[in-house]
């Protein structure tokens, strides 16, 4: 090797070394190359090099596809480790190119837990590499992680994502003759952008790949890939399949097949398919749809370059789009005039699909629960700031998806005595819901929370205690209870009623502390004035969300 290389290896940037040609470098004989902890099996462009591990790699960074062939993206060093050639001490690595292949395996071995993976387009294997004085520092840069002028973090943060838009989507692309290689390729230059907007990370949004050809075929799980990086790159890695546009086989396949808790779904959160179709599908989308909403997906269409009046005759059925989506309301189809010019489309479709409280088909906090308010009517409210209670009631219901199969909003007001507003099973839209909120009369009293709590559980959940939904329950008071709290909370919190209490003025403390659901602090909360009630209101829905979510797990 020219003695003008060895400042640049003693540097460790091995980007230059790994692109060397082949030769002497990385072959038999030769120091091994500095590589870091990072460094993947793709970065190595030899069918065979000798590379340095670092040691005091963090396990649990490591990202591993496959047993003893493990996919190209796999960490180099990672991959060592479980296979046991190396400890997390480091040393030397001899890496093996090989072709790619299919159902990359999930072992655990050596304290990593490597992951599977459907397809990939190259593979490797390692072994023990030969001893070298040389010390492996991990401060080289590997071709994945260029050099920036800074030192690496020895525990890179985990990218959490967008924490707003928890979905879990799969990317439903056209692989077949009618849309072209061409075409293909803008596609999932298109479908690279939706994905790096979204924000996906461990816990905003995961996706997955599923390819519409004469056999659907899933190209990755939600599982497999949980950084926007990595997710371009496995879309790019797609290739082209070619024949019919069965989007309604594949529709049925992807509903049926890539929502499982293997494959990476997290309950409690919205499913998704993005379809894309260029032109028309060749088969039968509008059975697709019926299976997908019973098995609680939302579908959403998105067409391109719809059929010229002269193709029309070749689709089975014009009005496909609107029969394959959840709700015919505009909200699931989305249409782009071609595949050219594509950018301007990106964050309108971005947009739907972190609208959480509009996916009517996956069983979610906002169409998955019953919520009953307690609301106090007593002398000292005034009509004035009672009115100003309603309106923070219809702020909190208004958010739901108040449907006969999805959320249900009843209402209690209370003084000495009880009076139920309106029931679960009353109203079935958020329209008349909203409309009798508004509509309730101030009644004027004293404050016996206590037997309040007792009459809703008795007369407005126990007509409901076989609903699937969770049951909440939101107590506002302003005041003193005259009779005790605590038993009568014990006993919804035993019947599985959350409680939040929201405490105005005069409300102590204690009481709403003793009716709040645990943890207390996140189910109690406090405001001096009835202005300061708008505020809470995103606190109770984030909280509904939060304790929804936990029980589905």
């Amino acid at each position: 090797m020219p003695a003008a290389w060895m400042p640049v290896l003693r540097l460790g940037v091995s980007l230059l070394l790994l692109l060397l040609p082949p030769g002497p470098a990385g072959g038999d004989g030769a120091v091994p190359i500095a590589i870091t902890c990072f460094t993947r099996g793709l970065d190595i462009r030899k069918e065979k090099a000798d590379v340095l591990c670092p040691a005091g790699c963090p396990l649990e960074e490591f990202s591993v596809f496959g047993n003893i062939v493990y996919a190209s993206v796999s960490s180099i060093c990672g991959a060592a480790v479980h296979r046991g050639v190396i400890s997390i001490s480091g040393g030397p690595v001899r890496v093996y190119s090989l072709p790619g292949r299919e159902n990359y395996s999930s072992v655990d071995a050596n304290g990593i837990q490597s992951q599977t993976l459907a397809r990939w387009s190259a593979s490797f294997t390692v072994t023990k590499g030969k001893s070298s004085t040389q010390e492996a520092t991990g401060q080289a840069v590997s071709t994945a992680r260029p050099p920036t002028g800074k030192r690496l973090k020895k525990t890179p943060e985990k990218k959490t994502g967008n924490k707003d838009c928890k979905a879990d989507i799969a990317f439903l692309i056209d692989g077949s003759f009618n849309i072209g290689q061409r075409r293909f390729n803008l596609q999932k230059n298109f479908v690279g952008k939706v994905a790096l907007m979204l924000g996906i990370g461990t816990e905003g949004p995961h996706v997955g790949l599923v390819q519409a050809s004469e056999h659907p075929k899933i190209e990755f799980y939600l599982k497999n890939f949980t950084s926007a990086k990595d997710v371009l790159f496995a879309i790019k890695e797609v290739g082209f399949r070619g024949g019919n546009s069965n989007t309604g086989k594949a529709l049925k396949h992807t509903a049926q097949k890539f929502f499982t808790a293997d494959t990476g779904m997290r309950k409690g959160i919205p499913k998704v398919v993005v379809v894309f179709i260029d032109g028309w599908p060749s088969d039968d989308i509008e059975e697709a749809g019926i299976v997908a909403r019973e098995f609680g997906v939302n579908v959403f269409i998105v067409s391109v370059a719809k059929p010229i009046p002269e193709e029309l005759g070749m689709v089975q059925d014009v009005a496909f789009v609107d029969k394959a989506v959840c709700r015919n309301n505009g909200f699931f189809s989305y249409h782009m005039p071609n595949w050219f010019g594509t950018t301007k489309y990106v964050k309108p479709l971005v947009q739907k699909l972190c609208s959480h409280e509009q996916m009517m088909c996956s069983k979610t906090c906002y169409n998955s629960v019953n919520i009953a308010f307690l609301i106090d009517g007593s002398s000292s409210v005034g009509d004035s700031n009672f009115r100003l209670m309603l309106e923070f009631v219809s702020n909190i219901a208004k958010t739901f998806e108040i449907s006969d199969i999805g959320a249900k909003i009843a209402a209690v007001q209370f003084t000495y005595d009880q009076r139920t507003e309106f029931s679960f099973t009353d109203y079935s839209t958020k329209e008349n819901v909203l409309a009798v909120i508004r509509s309730i009369r101030y009644m004027s009293g004293g404050t016996a929370t206590g037997d309040a709590i007792s009459f809703t559980v008795r007369n407005v959940f126990g007509p409901v205690r076989d609903s699937p939904n969770k049951n909440f329950l939101v107590i506002i008071t302003d005041g003193q209870s005259y009779d005790d709290v605590r038993g009568p909370a014990a006993a919804a919190h035993d019947a599985g009623i959350t409680i939040f209490s929201v405490g105005v003025a005069w409300a102590p403390l204690d009481d709403l502390k003793d009716m709040a659901s645990k943890p207390k602090e996140s189910h109690a909360f406090f405001t001096r004035e009835f202005t300061g009630l708008e505020p809470i209101v995103s606190d109770i829905i984030r909280g509904i969300c939060r304790d929804f979510l936990e029980s589905q797990q």
